[in-house]
């Protein structure tokens, strides 16, 4: 049970990290609301705010063994970038990676070997916690040119805290819930191609099972907008790329009439 319970915490420690970071929310309700709709709408997996606060206030804050359902350690997994929880497990057992928001890692080449003759050290700095063992890569004789490839791939991968994105894909389109990266030169009429946007590529999402979208979830959590007759929800504010209207922050009135058991057939009262 023990050794459950520390698997356990340093999951949620991760979760809660990364949607901290995601969100740059400073509050421990604010991080757990941002993630409920990341959750709903990323994954179609409901899941109160509260709930989650109380797992990571009970094992985290006071190291207390609480049940999680293994659905929901699967979930955050996921979030995670694993397959699931199993997963997860065996990733971290392998690479046994530190909770620290940053990893830095100082690489000392000799003068004469690699990259440069001027080059005498560099000085990494690895964000989000990556998944692989420096010093064991550099115990097992691995060379510097190769290390730094690695972590060059990492980043592009997007397990990094800087994102590489491939020099034909700097553009992006809207494919009706989200937004997509593609090439400048996509010939698709279909897309209506944008110079990227990392923010909006990221974040900026339709709710697409607002029926899920309760008050307490969705509350500073989500924008909308009535258009004909219609209401569609947002992960964040700005323009809806459907129709071109402003998004609105979603009140608890509006959430209440036409998300949760009243979200179909989202037709707005005349």
């Amino acid at each position: 049970m023990a050794k459950n319970l520390q698997e356990k915490k340093k999951l949620l420690q991760e979760v809660h990290f990364k949607a901290k970071k995601d969100s740059s929310e400073s509050s421990i309700s604010g991080i757990f609301k941002y993630l409920s709709i990341i959750l709903l709408n990323e994954f179609r997996f409901p899941l109160n705010y509260k709930t989650m606060q109380g797992y990571y206030q009970s094992i985290v804050g006071n190291n207390e063994d609480v049940t999680i359902k293994p659905v929901t350690l699967d979930v955050f997994s996921r979030y995670l970038g694993f397959n699931d929880f199993k997963h997860y497990r065996e990733e971290r057992k392998v690479h046994n990676v530190n909770n620290t928001e940053d990893t830095e890692v100082n690489v000392t080449v000799n003068k004469g070997n690699s990259f440069s003759d001027k080059m005498s050290n560099i000085m990494i700095v690895i964000k989000n916690q990556p998944v692989f063992n420096i010093p064991q890569m550099a115990k097992n004789g691995m060379g510097i040119g190769a290390m730094i490839l690695i972590l060059f791939a990492s980043f592009s991968s997007g397990k990094g805290g800087l994102k590489i994105f491939d020099e034909e894909n700097q553009c992006m389109y809207w494919d009706g819930d989200e937004y997509k990266l593609t090439s400048c030169n996509d010939k698709n009429p279909k897309h209506q191609l944008l110079p990227v946007d990392t923010v909006r590529l990221k974040y900026f999402k339709k709710i697409t099972r607002p029926d899920t979208l309760t008050v307490e979830n969705g509350l500073g959590n989500s924008w909308y907008t009535k258009y004909d007759n219609v209401v569609e929800f947002f992960t964040m504010d700005g323009i809806n790329p459907d129709n071109g209207k402003s998004l609105k922050n979603a009140t608890s009135h509006m959430i209440t009439k036409y998300a949760g058991k009243n979200s179909d057939p989202f037709l707005i009262e005349k």
